[in-house]
């Protein structure tokens, strides 16, 4: 990939579990060198998650994929200087250590500013680096919980539900992306130093919840679980269909709810005067309900998609990963892509996450083994000699 957007930035990638390790995945996919440092008798957790084939962990290998992998224990002296002699040929550092411990061992943001003054520190814990909670224990469960999510998604007779993956890490991760490129941006652009990005896992999602903390700001409105229902506009749900498929149906716009009204055979209610807003339409979600599930009750699925599309009514079904693996629409996309793998041959994996016109990203190489690249690295990357690596064997540091 001779022309990624992001050529010529290098990244030491010190995090582990999902934040801060699929931020450093999405700059690597377009071009940065990544460099996974990893505990040399700890790697990275995420290496033993999910499912394994043969023992090799799969989601590794689309987490780890474009990146040189090596290890170092900074508690020791000898893998605190590997870092600061890394870091001073680095653009981005991404750490996801309890605040204060890189401190304690000698290599806070001063320490690593002052061997590199244009190194952007990228710090992305739970609750961030200072107030009453910093130095708890922080994963993205919690960030769901606290910031809102749980408690407005379930049935409303339900529970708050938690999502089934790691939906605060990967929203995390997509900010710090973001943060990262921003910061080099202001670097280079503007032409100023190397700064900290303090990222809290608890804060992301609570963007993305929407207007809630306004709403309750000035109107004291606290949001409830609707299940697939939305507060916003109707209809808005799953229906099930006369085979036994799931198909889903969004009416944000007034003129797809129009549309669909009048598809499913009750144009009359288009002209009630509630009708007219979505949030109208909202408190009469039990009678839309009513009359679109009826309607796709009474049909197969095939034929319900079909109509929605000749009425340019918004319908899809409800995939799992198998129906994303047969759909047209991300066949063409390539959204599910072939990869070689040393351990496991040709595997599947997502792509990278949107396409350049002229400095496409690319998956060069998948997740690779902890410390595979320590002599190229070490020593070709950052001239190192043979016998300083074999003291820093003997010290335990790599």
């Amino acid at each position: 990939m001779p022309h990624g957007p992001l050529r010529g930035v290098t990244v030491l990638d010190c995090a582990t579990l999902f934040a801060g390790p699929l931020a450093a995945t999405i700059l690597g996919d377009f071009g940065a060198e990544v460099i996974k440092v990893e505990h040399p008798r700890n790697p990275d957790p995420a290496r033993t998650h999910g499912p394994a084939k043969d023992g090799v962990g799969l989601w590794w290998k689309m987490l780890g994929r474009n990146k040189h992998t090596v290890t170092a224990d900074f508690s020791r002296p000898g893998g605190a200087a590997l870092l600061r002699r890394m870091a001073a040929e680095a653009d981005v550092l991404i750490e996801n250590f309890r605040p204060g411990t890189l401190e304690r061992w000698g290599l806070g943001p001063d320490v690593l500013h002052a061997a590199n003054p244009r190194l952007v520190i990228a710090r992305v814990t739970g609750f961030g680096q200072f107030g009453p909670y910093a130095r708890r224990p922080g994963f993205g469960t919690l960030a769901e919980s606290m910031s809102g999510f749980a408690a407005m998604t379930g049935e409303p007779e339900g529970p708050p539900t938690l999502p089934p993956f790691g939906l605060a890490d990967g929203v995390a991760a997509l900010t710090l992306a973001g943060a990262v490129q921003t910061a080099l941006y202001h670097r280079d652009v503007h032409h100023g130093p190397g700064q900290v990005v303090d990222l809290a896992i608890i804060e992301p999602l609570l963007t993305l919840l929407g207007p809630q903390a306004t709403a309750y700001d000035q109107l004291g409105v606290l949001p409830v679980r609707t299940g697939n229902r939305s507060t916003n506009n109707a209809p808005r749900n799953t229906y099930r269909t006369r085979d036994g498929r799931w198909l889903a149906v969004s009416t944000s716009a007034q003129s797809i709810a129009e549309r669909v009204m009048t598809l499913v055979g009750h144009p009359e209610v288009t002209r009630e005067p509630w009708f007219a807003t979505g949030a109208g339409r909202a408190e009469h979600a039990d009678l839309l309900d009513d009359h679109v599930g009826r309607w796709i009750a009474e049909r197969d699925a095939a034929e319900v998609v079909a109509a929605f599309e000749k009425a340019e009514a918004a319908c899809a079904p409800v995939y799992d990963i198998r129906d994303v693996f047969a759909d047209a629409q991300y066949r063409a996309l390539d959204s599910i892509t072939s990869v070689q793998d040393d351990e496991l041959g040709a595997i599947r994996m997502q792509n990278v996450l949107f396409r350049l016109s002229r400095t496409p990203g690319a998956i060069r190489w998948t997740g690779r083994a902890p410390g595979a690249d320590n002599e190229a690295m070490f020593t070709e990357r950052f001239g190192c000699t043979a016998e300083e690596l074999s003291a820093l064997r003997e010290e335990g540091a790599i």
